[in-house]
């Protein structure tokens, strides 16, 4: 039997099965193996496999950052780690970006990084493969702008809100930009009725955006919630004893919003004190609060005011990593309900220095039909393709 036989011989579906469990990026390279591929692999059948078998194993996504230089890798989460309290995993180098970023923002599979110094213009882009499209700038004559990556899930549609602000922070005018559209162009939309400064803390929940804000007037915190489908703003009262620490983060808990603090033991280390919140109606504004302490029973690191909180995991997990690159370098997951610390040390970031700051993101999953909605971005929108270096990519 020839080799086009035996090619012949293995059913279509036998070969989208094997290809689903490969990464994103061979699969954006298996397009040009041949027209029957690149039909194969546009299939609606083949993305919905593809993102099934990529959800069962969710990933770690971290971003490196120094200046000029943004890196991009991704480490697997545990699974079922339970009766251990230690172990080592490997993470994967997806791509680099050689250009002066701001702090991205990261929403369903997508990357966004605001304000380029060259470019001018704001960057979408698919961490797994390095794909990435550059947006409409809004010009603005003053002041400086905050800007949210967010995700419709029942239109299907991200979107961009950018607030500009005044000499004192305050919240002047807001614009959003819809993405994927015929014309993609910004509009101005309604303010927020409380006047209020943004903070930097945010998380998108089930199409709502959650942001920290402080009262122009009285300097008092308060959770802001936006509704991407209808984008109307909402004020959520909250204990400010939730807004005492540097360290407070929101997080997805169980299909809720959650507010957590981290506080350290006398000397930066453990065992930590963590204090949640959570919104169980948001209509009545009701919250509940519990408070844990993590013990690094085995006394495997050594941190000193240098952790964060990442997130929480699809699985119940809270997540905590080092600020800084360093060797060893060291990933936290505590459980709430068994009330267990795991230390998971990642390996395979190469030679990074302590110079570089992490920004890490949790349950990120390979998604095809992102890749997808990149490619039709960069047809929707014409720019000068020279004016960002392209990543580069570990092949």
């Amino acid at each position: 039997m020839n080799r086009e036989e035996n090619s012949d011989s293995i059913p279509i579906d036998l070969i989208l099965e094997i290809l689903s469990r490969l990464p994103a990026k061979s699969i954006t390279r298996f397009h040009c193996v041949s027209k029957l591929w690149g039909s194969m692999l546009c299939r609606p059948y083949f993305n919905e496999l593809f993102l099934t078998i990529s959800s069962a194993r969710p990933r770690l996504l971290f971003a490196f950052s120094k200046p000029g230089e943004w890196r991009f890798f991704s480490s697997p989460q545990p699974q079922n780690p339970y009766g251990k309290s230690s172990f080592v995993a490997t993470a994967d180098f997806h791509t680099k970006f050689s250009q002066n970023l701001n702090i991205c923002n990261y929403t369903s599979g997508l990357v966004y990084f605001s304000a380029m110094w060259i470019t001018k213009a704001d960057v979408i882009c698919n961490p797994s493969t390095g794909h990435y499209a550059m947006l409409p700038k809004l010009l603005l004559t003053y002041g400086e702008t905050r800007s949210f990556f967010l995700f419709d899930p029942v239109g299907k549609q991200f979107k961009v809100l950018l607030m500009n602000k005044i000499n004192n922070n305050e919240t002047k005018d807001i614009h959003i930009l819809t993405l994927g559209t015929r014309k993609v162009r910004w509009r101005k939309i309604q303010q927020c009725p409380l006047i209020h400064i943004v903070s930097h803390e945010w998380i998108c929940i089930n199409g709502a955006l959650y942001y920290i804000a402080y009262n122009i007037d009285d300097f008092l915190g308060y959770i802001v919630c936006f509704d991407v489908r209808s984008e109307k703003f909402k004020c959520l009262n909250l204990n400010q004893d939730c807004f005492s620490e540097r360290s407070t983060k929101l997080i997805y808990y169980k299909g809720k919003l959650g507010v957590v603090n981290l506080k350290y033991a006398h000397g930066g280390g453990f065992p930590l004190k963590l204090c949640m919140w959570v919104l169980e109606d948001v209509e009545k504004q009701e919250w509940t609060t519990s408070v844990y302490t993590l013990r690094d029973e085995d006394r495997v690191v050594k941190v000193y005011y240098d952790l964060f909180i990442v997130g929480m995991t699809a699985t119940g997990e809270i997540v905590l990593a080092k600020k800084k690159v360093c060797k060893p370098f060291y990933v936290f997951y505590f459980n709430l309900e068994r009330n267990t610390l795991l230390s998971v040390e990642i390996q395979g970031f190469g030679e990074y220095q302590s110079c570089c700051s992490v920004h890490a993101f949790v349950d990120h999953v390979e998604d095809l039909n992102v890749y997808a909605f990149v490619e039709h971005m960069k047809k929707t929108y014409e720019y000068d393709a020279t004016s960002i270096s392209p990543p580069e990519q570990k092949l």
